[in-house]
């Protein structure tokens, strides 16, 4: 599917349907309780209706999440960000979105008027943050930077190809309480705050104090090189500044060491490599994020890393695989046998040793730490959405289609292959469910840890 840069207000139109109308108008079963609905599904473990619908809002007691239609159709329905977009503004939207959702006239930006002097905001910057003064007034020199007159917030703004503002993003300059942002009405996403060069290199950040917080700790040069924040995690600032710079070759990823910031990195990566570009790094910061480093830098309170728990716990899974020995003549009954025995790391062990039984077959020796390092190197966690109902369903069908092509009886080397794949693939989606699951089993011993669950042993069954 070819990448859509869907804007904000795509969003906002997307995650504002009635979720509970849309559903039913798919054939969804749902049950009404008072104002609000519970949405009825069945997955490998049973019948589920834990999940409550309000509005464009859902949440999932059973599983401690929740969010808006977007994250719905991702979690329940398998689809990515992408597909779950599309779906949502496509020929359902008329008849299900709710009536706030009409769209407004858009407004012109204006920017926000300049205070007389930046000495709050220079304080904030340069006592609190620890960003140096000189890179400081650089940018306050460019009126890239400054504050504002109302509210003494930092104002960070992004201009075009002829340093004209286009965008601009608020941050209150306080020590204390929640930090307040916001992107000024009528931005133009293209652009945001930057800085650039005239060599090769671009470093893309999430935010302004990342990316001055990075030069701050690596001045040498650092006005010969080019800087982008993207503003959270939006890439069609990217996107333009290299398409208007053409002397840009080398990308430097540097968003935050979490959750968040790896899937960034990596949907970046892809996006990027689908547009030509192949000289793309990742740099990351040592805490969680270029702030936090220059805090520690200067003996002060600061963050520290937070890992991607699904990938790690993926990854964990992939480096512990052995290898089982294969019985051509039961290939097709220890799948299922295994799969209806729901121990989904040795269903992974086992179809990683029959991928490479069919691929051995095939003519080729593809051994099973060349496999194990593809699995590793293919997973993205960003693309790595869905819970367990969505998960199960997936593994499900991928097993299903290898009883068939082993009915088959493959005969052609490009047959074998195809067996191949499909074993991969099953063990991808079995690593994929069983990570899922230990990290909703760690949350729930995290929740009760006094308690021992007293429940019947799962039966996932699976007929052919």
């Amino acid at each position: 599917m070819k990448y859509i840069n869907f804007s904000d207000e795509d969003f906002q139109r997307a995650n504002t349907i009635d979720l509970a109308r849309y559903l039913q108008s798919k054939g969804e079963r749902l049950k009404k309780v008072g104002s609000t609905y519970q949405y009825i599904y069945t997955d490998g473990s049973g019948t589920h209706d834990s999940v409550t619908i309000s509005g464009a809002k859902w949440y999932d007691h059973k599983n401690q999440r929740g969010g808006y239609a977007v994250r719905f159709l991702q979690e329940f329905f398998g689809m990515s960000f992408q597909e779950a977009m599309l779906e949502l503004l496509g020929g359902h939207i008329s008849a299900v979105t709710s009536q706030k959702s009409e769209k407004s006239a858009a407004k012109p930006f204006v920017l926000p008027e300049a205070n007389k002097d930046m000495r709050r905001v220079f304080a904030y910057l340069s006592k609190q943050r620890y960003i140096a003064p000189d890179v400081i007034s650089h940018f306050a020199h460019e009126k890239k930077l400054f504050e504002d007159k109302k509210y003494h917030n930092v104002v960070f703004v992004g201009t075009d190809e002829n340093n004209v503002p286009k965008q601009a993003s608020v941050r209150s300059a306080i020590s204390f309480g929640k930090p307040f942002r916001i992107t000024v009405a009528g931005s133009d996403t293209r652009y945001s705050f930057s800085h650039f060069g005239v060599d090769e290199k671009l470093y893309v950040f999430e935010a302004p104090i990342d990316m001055l917080s990075f030069i701050t700790l690596y001045p040498k040069d650092w006005r010969q090189h080019s800087y982008i924040a993207m503003n959270g995690v939006y890439e069609s600032a990217v996107l333009t500044a290299l398409e208007s710079h053409s002397q840009l070759e080398k990308v430097y990823l540097c968003t935050d060491n979490d959750g968040g910031g790896i899937e960034a990195a990596e949907r970046l990566l892809d996006i990027l490599s689908e547009h030509g570009y192949a000289e793309i790094f990742r740099i990351t910061p040592e805490q969680k994020d270029w702030n936090e480093v220059l805090k520690e830098q200067n003996g002060a309170e600061f963050l520290p890393p937070v890992p991607h728990k699904r990938k790690e716990k993926y990854l964990e899974f992939v480096s512990a695989l052995g290898e089982v020995k294969i019985n051509s003549n039961r290939i097709s009954a220890d799948l299922i046998s295994i799969y209806n025995s729901a121990d989904y790391v040795r269903l992974a062990e086992f179809s990683l040793s029959a991928s490479e039984h069919f691929m051995r077959i095939s003519g080729e020796k593809f051994p099973l730490e060349q496999i194990k390092s593809k699995l590793s190197r293919e997973y993205k966690c960003y693309l790595d959405k869905g819970g367990i109902p969505v998960k199960s369903n997936k593994l499900k069908s991928a097993v299903s289609a290898g009883v068939e092509l082993l009915r088959a009886r493959s005969q052609t080397a490009s047959e074998f292959k195809m067996t191949a794949k499909k074993f991969y693939e099953i063990a991808d989606f079995a690593l994929r469910l069983a990570a899922e699951e230990s990290l909703i089993h760690q949350n729930e011993q995290r929740e009760t840890p006094e308690k021992s669950p007293d429940e019947e042993p799962r039966e996932v069954c699976i007929s052919m």
